[in-house]
């Protein structure tokens, strides 16, 4: 079964960037499609980026498009978010997933397996 552990969380001030990274175990990864999303407090989690794991393919968040970067390694089993020009409505807990189809996607619900979460808080 393939575990996901993020980490690279932090604070932040605004204009500041961060990497977040996510690490795989299981012989799955490399087949699968990966994702990042976010939670901020009293709202829903919401698509930030995804990426598939043949083509590289990858889709954004309108809003973070140009700020945000998705990765990833099927060597190392990781799938990284570098996050610059970060603005407080950044703020959130940050989850990684892995969903089986290998196309990637901006819906949750196709997602199998999820990360704990990092916290990422960008103050003004």
């Amino acid at each position: 079964q393939v575990q996901l552990v993020e980490s690279g969380g932090g604070w932040v001030q605004t204009g500041g960037s961060l990497r977040l990274s996510c690490a795989a175990s299981g012989r799955t990864f490399s087949s699968s499609g990966m994702g990042w999303f976010r939670q901020a407090p009293g709202k829903e989690r919401e698509f930030v980026a995804t990426i598939d794991w043949s083509s590289g393919r990858r889709d954004y968040l309108d809003s973070v498009k140009g700020r945000f970067t998705i990765s990833r390694d099927n060597f190392k089993n990781t799938v990284d978010l570098q996050m610059d020009s970060l603005k407080p409505e950044d703020t959130a807990v940050y989850y990684c997933a892995l969903e089986s189809t290998g196309r990637g996607s901006f819906d949750p619900l196709r997602y199998d397996v999820w990360g704990q979460g990092t916290p990422v808080t960008v103050s003004s």
